[in-house]
């Protein structure tokens, strides 16, 4: 079978997946991709761009599209052939529920295509079910806006045609990292992007709690920076320097996979987040989990890795007292399920229909 893959953001989680897709599966994958930059242009002028590059291609068994696609547009501009091919479309994000700074700064057009997309799409698949449950309210709460038109019960229709595939993960080179050999106080890890939506305010005032009250840690900050970097990385760099072992993003994976092997506890403050690849990662390598109740994190952990509101600086008071590390056994058990070896199978029977 051939899969024509259509990517107009291909780098990070995006190129990653397609990558594992590529790698676990017996199909035979031709990728029309753009960098991964200028995600706004991409999502309204991808479509009519990869349209004119369809017009002299073999015809495909399947075409599928990440949500940077307009693909309503797509199959209006696109060779014939495209009315009798099933596309499919993999929903990494949604547009309804991204942390704006100012709500009037939202623009609904973007929400509106990840809509229409669903619509002209034979399948669909959701990385997590928060990411479906948020999408579908989403689309439920805008059609009411809408003046004038009724547009039938196109919810229904789009849960009808949607499943949740979780986006395979690689371990191998997590498990074949020894773990370092415990020194020291424990060793809390942020290895999220430095951005807003992950909320480091929340985790760095609960720090400074445990900093004042003279509880032991150290601190690994991992995870990538921008430009516009909130202010408060800056700030919480000279008010806990004396606790940082490292500050700032690291390019090498092997580097990266090492840092993690001497982590006691990764820690998300999110207020953002369809899946939690970085956590996956941590927790793989050995690290307790200490995750907000909300987003997608309720769905892959219970109760005893997640807190509640205001819960943050007493829960890591608690924990940093006691033997953090999770077994191998536990790390396994707790990410196994969300590797390329179980899911392979799954996408399949997704992309084959």
């Amino acid at each position: 079978m051939k899969i024509l893959v259509l990517e107009p953001y291909y780098g990070g989680s995006h190129k990653s997946f397609l990558k594992g897709l590529q790698r676990h599966l017996p199909m035979r994958f031709e990728l029309l991709t753009l960098p991964a930059r200028k995600w706004k242009w991409r999502m309204r002028l991808a479509a009519p761009f990869l349209a004119g590059l369809m017009q002299e291609m073999e015809v495909p068994d399947r075409v599928l599209c990440s949500t940077f696609v307009d693909v309503a547009t797509l199959r209006a501009l696109a060779p014939p052939w495209i009315r009798q091919v099933e596309v499919l479309t993999y929903y990494h994000e949604n547009q309804f529920v991204y942390p704006v700074r100012v709500d009037d700064q939202r623009d609904f057009h973007f929400a509106l295509t990840n809509y229409t997309t669903a619509l002209a799409s034979d399948r669909l698949a959701f990385n997590s079910s928060y990411n479906r449950t948020s999408f579908l309210d989403g689309v439920a709460g805008i059609l009411k806006k809408a003046p004038d038109m009724k547009t039938g019960p196109w919810v229904d229709s789009i849960r009808a045609k949607s499943t949740i595939l979780h986006p395979g993960m690689e371990f191998d080179d997590i498990d074949e990292e020894p773990r370092a050999v415990k020194k020291g106080p424990p060793v809390i890890v942020w290895n999220h992007r430095w951005e807003h939506d992950k909320n480091p305010e929340d985790f760095f005032n609960a720090l400074y709690v445990l900093d004042r009250k003279g509880i032991d840690f150290s601190l690994v900050m991992l995870g990538q920076s921008f430009a516009r970097m909130p202010e408060i990385f800056s700030i919480a760099r000279q008010r806990l320097n004396h606790r940082v072992l490292h500050w700032g993003y690291v390019k090498d994976r092997t580097e990266y996979v090492r840092w993690l092997r001497r982590g006691d506890l990764v820690v998300s403050t999110a207020i953002h987040e369809f899946y939690g690849i970085s956590v996956l990662e941590a927790v793989r390598a050995g690290c307790r989990p200490l995750l907000p109740d909300r987003l997608s994190y309720p769905e892959f952990f219970s109760a005893e890795y997640l807190y509640g509101p205001r819960e943050l600086p007493g829960r890591l008071a608690d924990l940093l007292g006691k033997d953090l590390r999770i077994t191998p056994e536990q790390s396994s058990t707790l990410t196994d399920r969300f590797s390329w070896n179980v899911l392979a199978e799954k996408y399949q029977a997704w992309l084959t229909g």
